[in-house]
């Protein structure tokens, strides 16, 4: 039996159908009354709990030979910590204790390649980084550099668990519309008022879904490996997103530096309409950060061999369309 937490989200999702087409046993952990319809109609169990909850955990994960712990908060919004803090950091200890009380033979846990210190730019990133909360920027960076060296003190004990490090997240199965698939949206629907100048490392959700099961089957006890893609610049993001759509990209271009001015007032935004903005500090950051980020040492050891971004996006908007988003 195989167990994923956070199963419904994007990666959780297309990881459980892999399992599942591989002929798995999968049990998937979800929220009291989460929409689950990214997993209808497969033949799996759904354990109902939550990482905060050591209790049921336990119950999930009888049984189990290996725990996927995908589940966590992900907000690029200040005044998050708390709740970020108690989803991925301590829910990250609680998913670690409960393998271990239930004799679970292997825990591999997906955190992120910003939980890495980031070297100065021109510089790859690589798994050699490290973590350290102290140099990591923003809450939910920190909180998962928390729960990685977590991770890696429960291994160093006698856990066998591995680590993986995914970048930028695009593509098909993204049913509560991520980050960048609803910039996808709002491209396609005429919503994106400007585009930032910037760019970033951008990897298949499939991709890293195979790297996942690849690092639990051959990745060594302790060691963290980066499931990334490739960099791609917002320019040709634009121009290849007008390509799949036929949509014309928005003719204001904003410098980082004008964005992140007026990014002060996101979280104000926010909080007055209920909505997430489009464009917050945390995020204009990003796509003016060192994106030289290396997955050489998954490619070797894991035989991990991520796809074209240009094949991603086409996947992605296709997807959008025959679910009728688009």
């Amino acid at each position: 039996m195989l167990v994923v937490t956070g199963a419904t989200g994007h990666i959780g999702n297309v990881l459980v159908r892999g399992l599942l087409a591989a002929g798995q046993q999968v049990r998937a952990l979800a929220l009291p009354f989460e929409d689950t319809r990214s997993l209808a109609g497969f033949d799996m169990e759904i354990s109902v709990g939550d990482v905060r909850e050591p209790d049921s955990l336990r119950q999930a994960f009888v049984g189990a030979s290996v725990v996927y712990h995908l589940a966590g908060l992900i907000s690029i919004l200040p005044g998050r910590t708390k709740a970020l803090d108690a989803t991925n950091v301590v829910g990250t200890r609680n998913v670690i204790q409960a393998c271990l009380d239930c004799g679970v033979k292997r825990m591999v846990y997906v955190s992120s390649v910003h939980a890495l210190v980031e070297p100065p730019r021109g510089t790859a990133i690589t798994e050699e980084a490290g973590c350290d909360p102290r140099k990591a920027v923003g809450a939910y960076a920190k909180s998962k550099a928390k729960a990685t060296l977590d991770v890696r003190e429960a291994a160093a004990r006698g856990l066998n668990a591995v680590i993986v490090f995914p970048s930028g997240v695009i593509g098909p199965c993204d049913f509560n519309r991520s980050e960048m698939g609803q910039v996808i949206l709002d491209f396609a629907h005429r919503r994106l008022p400007a585009w930032i100048d910037g760019a970033y490392d951008f990897v298949d959700v499939r991709d890293v879904a195979e790297g996942i099961v690849r690092a639990g089957l051959k990745g060594r006890t302790g060691e963290g490996y980066i499931l990334s893609g490739g960099i791609l610049p917002v320019q040709r993001l634009m121009d290849l997103l007008q390509e799949l759509t036929g949509v014309r990209p928005p003719s204001l271009r904003l410098p980082r530096r004008v964005a992140m001015a007026a990014a002060v007032f996101t979280p104000l935004f926010a909080a007055v309409t209920g909505a997430k903005p489009r464009f917050a500090g945390y995020s204009i950051r990003v796509l003016g950060s060192n994106c030289l980020i290396s997955c050489a040492k998954a490619r070797r050891e894991l035989d991990y061999a991520p796809r074209p971004i240009e094949e991603t996006l086409a996947d992605t908007v296709q997807w959008f369309r025959i679910h009728g988003m688009m």
